[in-house]
């Protein structure tokens, strides 16, 4: 079964162009470790980053791995504080296929 995790930040005024500049970096980076992005939205009205990462596996086993992984502390090397908070818990579809 998929898992998913949805992640929505309140982003640092000033910051949110910056950030979804970056993001692709992250989602390369995931990807290496079974991660897939299916959506990623800016919210510029309320000034906040909204996306969602899926893995099909042991979420937590990979999640833990990846943030270990040189891939992830590349990806964050020298990026600045961009996320005043993170929410970020796991869902569930309720809707779709």
């Amino acid at each position: 079964m998929v898992a998913v995790q949805l992640r929505r930040y309140e982003v640092i005024p000033g910051e949110l162009d910056a950030l979804v500049e970056w993001f692709p970096t992250v989602v390369a980076a995931r990807q290496k470790y079974g991660f897939s992005v299916p959506f990623a939205f800016a919210d510029r009205e309320h000034n906040e980053f909204v996306w969602a990462v899926s893995h099909d596996g042991d979420f937590d086993a990979a999640l833990e791995v990846y943030n270990a992984s040189p891939e992830r502390a590349k990806a964050f090397e020298g990026v600045p504080t961009r996320v005043a908070e993170a929410h970020v818990t796991m869902v569930e579809p309720v809707i779709g296929p």
